[in-house]
């Protein structure tokens, strides 16, 4: 709960009250009778200026204008700020030298919320001066007294979850640690600073100690001084060696985390406290303290997983707070409740996300792993290396697919009967295509062989040879009938793929293989395969809850010949080809294409590429440069594979 002052994005209208402190001085009589020192009242609070009326106390004392202005900021309180209403009901009842108005206050209260409410200005006739208004509190509200002020107190909402496939939340409360130093209790700093370095190094996490001397130094000698928080797992590997240096200190909490730190990062994001820069962009729903989601899921659905705070008005200050000498509870005077966040359900599937994860955590290089249910399209795991990543390059990654993407004009190859399985095709060291060469990998020359070894052995100039008879056409409704290309809704950032526009003999060639100006991400290559093993292309999706405004309609049943025809291939590639590394893995028959991928003239680093099937879950896995298919991608395909099993 926190409390305010609020800063309002709205301006109070022409009708609005400004509650700004301006300078004012001694009235003189205002007006002929009460209805006419009102009205200079309503107008000089609306415009911040009162030197027209004239006030006295309760007590029938005089008042300047400016000190009026003064008390009704002091007394508005956390609402000064607001915008404010006050109107007039019907006209003043007079008794005498004494007149009363029914007047309405409408604040518009942080969050939009509204509040309205009936209060009375008294108002009484001095001979010489005419008509004063009788300043009081009890004008703003009339439960206010002397030293009241109007308080404003935030009522937080609940913070809904992100859900997986179950419907069960993936972030719940977790045991961590936080590790800080007691100054009083550090007998070796320079010791303490060793000891704490090659403890954190065992779980590879690195703190930056090079201040704590000074931190010691400035700090209370009981402080807690916090350098690290760690879930219960990581702290227990090295909590014998933390707890025998001299001035460490534990805090164990709960806190909402995700099962392991990596977990789907990057399509998640994370729940942090607002910075700046949020507060600025949202001044009327978030107030400093408050956590706001800073990428993935987290920021995109905000607003629908944060909720929406209530706010209360209290009178503060006074007797209001003090009963027999002891502070009581603020009294209430207006109230709207919080509404909790929605969950957003997610098609996320824990084990395979977790397997996922463990994949990618001994590759060094940047890396990505996506996994879809063949039958129904649900992606079910996001992963991102090293570390979880911070960009979602698993879905948003824009790179060339290698030969990866043979598997795609393979199809089209298939389809428009250029070729069979069984066709031979030749596969010498170099093809020529409009005096531009291309090679093979390692400058492998196969000869005229089956088709299916062209494809299983990944024979570039096979494919290049061919690319003139499956035309720009061809190859383009190929990568269609696969989905690439399309435009998707998944209810969040995707990458579908670009496809090359095969405009040239050699752009053609090249884009038969993967390389050229297509573009795909790891995502789209794994729907594409999900799409072979399926024998039909369905949008992939990944948020359902809200459901998704425009998915793609699914696609035309694929031809049931080269389909049939293609997935031998991919088999062949694990049994005989470039893949002979996953032909024992557990859990079944594993189809798919080894790519290597170049993205760069002015390097020989390539991207490592496999894409695949086994059973009821289709994946593509890109590290970048992992150099051929065959030496990166492929063992993580091992390790995610044998980690799915265990789990």
């Amino acid at each position: 709960m926190h409390r305010g002052p609020y800063r309002s994005v709205r301006r109070a209208t022409a009708a609005a009250a400004t509650l700004a402190l301006m300078t004012g001085v001694l009235a003189g009589c205002s007006g002929d009778g009460p209805d006419g020192t009102l009205d200079d009242f309503l107008a000089g609070w609306r415009g911040g200026d009162l030197s027209k009326v004239g006030f006295v106390g309760a007590d029938g004392g005089k008042i300047a204008a400016s000190e009026v202005l003064q008390q009704i900021k002091t007394v508005s309180g956390d609402l000064a700020q607001q915008p404010l209403t006050v109107t007039a009901e019907g006209e003043p009842k007079t008794t005498g030298d004494d007149a009363t108005s029914a007047v309405k206050l409408d604040w518009t209260l942080p969050g939009d919320a509204k509040w309205s409410y009936p209060s009375t200005v008294r108002l009484t006739k001095r001979n010489a001066d005419g008509w004063r208004v009788v300043w009081e509190p009890t004008i703003l509200h009339s439960d206010l007294e002397s030293g009241n002020k109007l308080g404003v107190r935030r009522l937080a909402a609940d913070r809904a979850s992100i859900l997986d496939a179950a419907g069960k939340p993936i972030v719940t409360p977790r045991t961590v640690i936080t590790i800080g130093v007691e100054p009083q209790k550090v007998t070796d700093l320079a010791k303490l600073r060793t000891g704490l370095a090659a403890q954190f190094k065992k779980i590879g996490v690195t703190v930056d100690t090079a201040n704590l001397g000074d931190r010691i130094k400035n700090a209370d000698p009981q402080s807690f001084l916090e350098l690290i928080t760690l879930r219960e797992p990581d702290y227990n590997k090295i909590r014998p060696g933390l707890q025998a240096l001299d001035g460490t200190v534990f805090n164990k909490q709960q806190r909402p985390l995700a099962p392991s730190r990596v977990f789907a990062r990057a399509l998640l994001g994370t729940v942090d406290e607002a910075t700046a820069e949020d507060l600025e962009k949202n001044p009327q729903t978030l107030v400093q303290g408050d956590t706001v989601g800073h990428g993935g899921l987290q920021q995109k659905y905000d607003a629908t997983l944060r909720g929406t705070a209530g706010v209360s008005v209290v009178i503060t200050g006074g007797t209001a707070e003090t009963t027999e000498g002891e502070v009581a509870q603020p009294r209430e005077l207006f109230k709207t409740a919080p509404v909790a966040g929605k969950p957003v359900k997610t098609t996320l599937d824990v084990p395979a996300q977790l397997a996922a994860d463990q994949a990618l955590a001994a590759e060094k290089q940047a890396s990505s792993l996506v996994a879809i249910k063949v039958s129904d399209g649900s992606v079910l795991a996001v992963a991102n290396g090293p570390e979880g990543g911070t960009v979602n390059t698993a879905l948003t990654g824009k790179v060339a697919p290698g030969s990866t993407f043979k598997a795609v004009s393979a199809y089209g190859i298939l389809q428009k009967k250029v070729a069979t399985a069984d066709t031979p095709v030749n596969c010498p060291k170099t093809a020529a295509v409009a005096g531009r060469s291309f090679k093979n990998s390692h400058d492998e020359a196969l000869g005229s062989v089956p088709f299916h070894v062209d494809f299983a052995k990944s024979c570039n100039t096979a494919f290049v040879g061919l690319s003139g008879k499956l035309g720009a056409d061809g190859l383009r409704s190929a990568s269609e009938a696969l989905g690439l290309g399309g435009t998707w809704d998944l209810g969040v950032d995707a990458f579908s793929g670009k496809l090359s526009p095969a405009d040239t003999p050699t752009e053609l060639a090249a884009a038969t293989f993967g390389q050229g100006a297509t573009a795909v991400s790891p995502l789209a290559m794994a729907s594409a395969t999900s799409a072979i093993a399926r024998g039909q292309f369905k949008q992939p999706k990944l948020v359902t809850d809200p459901a998704p405004a425009a998915p793609a309609a699914d696609g035309a049943k694929l031809d049931p010949a080269a389909v049939t025809a293609l997935r031998t291939m991919m088999r062949e590639v694990v049994t005989a080809g470039t893949a002979t590394a996953l032909r024992d893995v557990p859990g079944g028959a594993v189809h798919g294409k080894t790519g290597t991928a170049e993205f760069s003239e002015n390097t020989e680093d390539t991207h490592s590429w496999f894409i695949g099937y086994q059973g009821e879950v289709a994946f593509a896995v890109m590290v970048q440069k992992g150099g051929a298919g065959s030496e990166a991608a492929v063992p993580v395909v091992k390790r995610f594979l044998q980690n799915l099993a265990k789990n």
